[in-house]
């Protein structure tokens, strides 16, 4: 009996090996990769969305796309970008889909527990709150959004806002920006709260919205960083993070910011389900 247990767990000790050998040979080919996979949710212009390219087909561009692409430059890889819904993003990375995660996200203290972050790359406009034109003078302070329904999107910390800092607010979680915007054109939602440049951007391509003037009451903006998953299985972060650096040195943002502008006019409202 003693020959058979001590069999046995020679097996499972063997067995335990063999397994952790293959993973250290999974994250080494996956950091040895000539592709760097970024998930995002292109829905968010100017910093991630989908425009039509002169040859027609469909195209990722913004601002964080600009970033990946500098990132997987430094690296030696061809940047692949993968869509999806904002709130599934983290998830997915934990489970290897993606090897990064660029998406306007902030390290913010939920999502430590499941990715770890670069250094910050970018730090945007303070949150803003988009409203009607025609009811821009109802929305002085947060107190007036008190019983009015604001949708912020699943998953983010302008959600969160909107639960902490709208009192009395009826809170709408939406997966995408595009379905908040148009919710709000249609009268379906009093207001929405997005990140700052993303405000600016619809307020400056839509004349029936504007950024209420309560907005100047949610403080400031956190920076935005790059996801990888938790540990940092792939080895990473050192060569992101060196990438981070250069790109701030030669104030790339700045260029990048200029070609997610020059595309506002072309940008295309899609989904993740319907991309094209």
């Amino acid at each position: 009996m003693k020959k058979f247990v001590s069999l046995l767990l020679a097996l499972l000790m063997i067995a335990s090996l063999a397994a952790c050998g293959k993973k250290a040979n999974d994250d080494k080919k996956s950091s040895d990769s000539k592709t760097l996979v970024m998930g995002t949710s292109a829905d968010y212009a100017p910093f991630e969305f989908m425009y039509k390219g002169e040859d027609g087909t469909m195209q990722y561009g913004g601002i964080d796309v600009s970033v990946g692409q500098y990132i997987a430059d430094s690296m030696g890889k061809e940047l692949k970008v993968e869509n999806m819904s904002f709130e599934y993003l983290l998830p997915s990375l934990v489970k290897g889909d993606f090897d990064i995660v660029i998406a306007a996200m902030e390290a913010d203290g939920d999502r430590l527990k499941s990715a770890d972050f670069s250094d910050p790359y970018y730090t945007d406009m303070p949150p803003a709150i988009l409203v009607k034109a025609s009811d821009a003078a109802s929305y002085k302070t947060l107190a007036d959004f008190a019983g009015k329904s604001v949708a912020a999107q699943t998953g983010t910390t302008k959600l969160d806002i909107v639960n902490d800092q709208l009192t009395g607010a009826n809170a709408v979680p939406l997966a995408l920006v595009t379905d908040m915007v148009n919710e709000l054109v249609n009268g379906k939602v009093d207001a929405i709260v997005v990140d700052g440049a993303v405000a600016k951007q619809y307020a400056e391509t839509n004349k029936d919205l504007v950024i209420a003037d309560a907005s100047s009451e949610l403080g400031t903006a956190q920076p935005y960083c790059v996801a990888v998953a938790k540990g940092d299985p792939k080895g990473l972060l050192p060569a992101i993070n060196a990438a981070i650096a250069k790109m701030n040195e030669e104030n790339k943002l700045e260029s990048f910011i200029s070609a997610a502008d020059a595309l506002k006019d072309v940008w295309q409202e899609v989904t993740p389900e319907n991309p094209s």
